[in-house]
């Protein structure tokens, strides 16, 4: 396994046919360069529907919104057919009006796989040739320079899927791309890639722009780190359950068949295996712990289920049309007009998913920061030294990575309020209910980077804490001792691990033992002080690259409980 990327789960090219694209193909194109391609059928569908686009142009005789009128509220303006092309070419360089800084490379390449999924399903009116070229950008790696704000998820991410198209037209002022590593002007990008650029014809500047793709991409990626996450905590809830000589009776199987979560049931599992054969667990008289501890399969476990929801939803939407208007050919010969004019870019369920997500993740921030806050206070982590540190008083420890971990999760519970119960009316009125779901998604992606900081810190405090536990490590500490007339003097006590005596080395847990060793060859044990950061970022690191998943799981012979599956029952 890569320590710096995680393995793709396919090889091979994906074929892509607008109905079957899961969230793990998103990733593996998003993040390993695999190729994609359309499928025949798909190739069928899209020639057959632009067949019908073609011939509406040419004959003149309906009117269609979007392709022969104008856009948004200014959709009663007919437009002649001789100036259709400047129609779509105008479009997208008017909303190309992005801000800020551009979108991660992943998430570009993200975009571009979900919106030419969409395409492939033949409802948008699209040339099969602008198609591959988007295709091909992709499989080329031409990367268009897309500002990561300025879309309210309503008529779709219009704003960053126009800068998208700025790279992929002919004709067109302002395009930027990153290629091979390079910011250079799109022209430029496509040129080197030997991509040749398109000209828009009708209709095709709608089709491109129009839905929350961007939002559906961002939340994709975040929803994948979530459920990688997930595994995580549950590791870093054992090696710190391990480290307190936690009770295990709250894991029974039991007492999680008894509340019947789902989430719960699986989380419950997973710890249980991870424990397995350790000395420490049900080590002391103690009859329950702390919620932190206790309580950990019901809060993870909800977040689970809450992630099921999500996966649920942008599962459906990667594979969904999206854009206005879409043509059924299968309308009935009645009907001249095969187009229908309707809401799918509307982002309100990714943005209502998002917020799910940012909330549900903060939720594993919560609990695992006060896990490392009960492993460094002495008086809460039965027997482990101050700060986690030999000499503590002298030395500050592992205290500063609970205040990183502290200020992590207070600025989740402001990414987390919800995006989606914000609507600021645009288009003189006409889109007079917007979802933000692209600022749901940005959020939810931040709240996923930071819990992922936030549990590579417990990882580092727990596995500190087993040195002591299982070492038998002597510490010394600073104590202040008041007499009788209130004179307060110094005292130095040493403590020994165990009764006065250096204890035996205990056994770690089957799967922690192995999440410890992982932790230990990239991260050496804190002596004394030093600069933290490295370190820091070194656990970050290691849960978001699942490094520490793959350690356990191969020492576990399985991999722990994936992903619920939530799925609609048809009636």
């Amino acid at each position: 396994m890569d320590l710096g990327k995680a393995e793709p789960y396919h090889n091979g090219t994906l074929s892509i046919d607008g109905g079957s694209l899961t969230i793990e193909d998103v990733v593996d194109v998003a993040r390993h360069d695999r190729k994609v391609e359309l499928s025949p059928d798909a190739v069928e569908r899209v020639e057959r529907c632009r067949a019908w686009v073609d011939e509406v142009v040419e004959e003149g005789k309906l009117t269609v919104y979007g392709l022969t009128t104008g856009y948004g509220s200014l959709a009663e303006v007919n437009i002649p057919h001789d100036r259709l092309e400047a129609l779509s070419r105008n479009m997208i360089m008017s909303h190309a009006a992005g801000v800020g800084p551009p979108l991660d490379e992943e998430v570009v390449r993200a975009t571009m796989l979900v919106r030419a999924n969409t395409l492939a399903k033949g409802y948008s009116g699209i040339r099969l040739g602008t198609l591959n070229t988007l295709v091909e950008m992709i499989n080329r790696g031409v990367h268009p320079v897309m500002p990561e704000k300025g879309s309210v998820g309503a008529s779709g991410d219009l704003a960053p899927l126009s800068h998208l198209v700025l790279a992929l037209g002919k004709d067109m002022d302002g395009g930027e791309a990153f290629y091979r590593g390079r910011r250079m002007e799109a022209r430029e990008a496509m040129r080197e890639a030997r991509i040749e650029q398109v000209t828009l014809k009708a209709k095709e500047g709608l089709a491109l722009n129009n839905g929350a793709t961007v939002s559906a991409a961002l939340a994709t990626l975040a929803l994948y780190d979530s459920e990688m996450l997930i595994k995580n905590a549950e590791i870093a809830l054992a090696m710190s359950l391990e480290a307190m000589r936690g009770v295990s009776d709250a894991f029974h199987e039991k007492v999680q068949a008894a509340r019947g979560h789902d989430g719960q049931i699986r989380c419950a599992a997973d710890v249980t295996r991870l424990l397995e054969g350790s000395e420490l667990i049900d080590s002391t008289p103690r009859v329950q712990d702390a919620y932190s501890l206790r309580c950990a399969p019901q809060v993870i476990g909800a977040v689970r289920d809450a992630l099921a929801y999500v996966r649920l939803v942008l599962s459906t939407e990667i594979n969904a049309a999206t854009d206005n208007p879409l043509v059924f050919l299968d309308l009935p010969p009645s009907r001249e007009n095969k187009t229908i004019s309707c809401g799918n870019f509307h982002g309100e369920p990714v943005a209502l998913a998002a917020d799910m997500l940012s909330m549900a993740v903060a939720e594993v921030g919560n609990i695992a920061e006060r896990r490392t806050f009960r492993l460094l206070d002495n008086t809460l982590s039965a027997g482990l030294p101050p700060m986690l540190v030999e000499e503590s008083g002298l030395n500050n420890g592992l205290m500063m990575a609970q205040y990183v971990a502290a200020a992590l999760v207070s600025e989740n519970k402001t990414l987390a309020h919800p995006d989606s119960v914000d609507s600021i009316p645009t288009s003189a009125n006409q889109e007079d209910h917007v979802s933000m779901s692209t600022n749901a998604a940005r959020h939810a992606r931040e709240v996923v980077q930071n819990v992922q900081q936030i549990v590579g810190i417990e990882m580092l405090c727990a596995a500190q804490a087993l040195d002591f536990r299982t070492a038998g490590l002597e510490f010394t500490t600073t104590t202040w001792e008041e007499d009788e007339d209130g004179h307060r003097t110094r005292k130095v006590v040493q403590y020994e691990l165990g009764s006065g005596r250096v204890v035996k080395r205990a056994s770690l847990g089957r799967g922690t033992a192995a999440a410890y060793q992982a932790f230990r060859r990239r991260v050496d044990y804190l002596s004394g002080d030093r600069p933290l950061y490295p370190d820091l970022e070194t656990a970050a690191d290691m849960v978001r690259t699942g490094q520490v998943i793959h350690a356990v799981e191969t020492a576990l012979g399985a991999p722990l409980q994936g992903a619920a599956e939530m799925t609609v029952k048809a009636e």
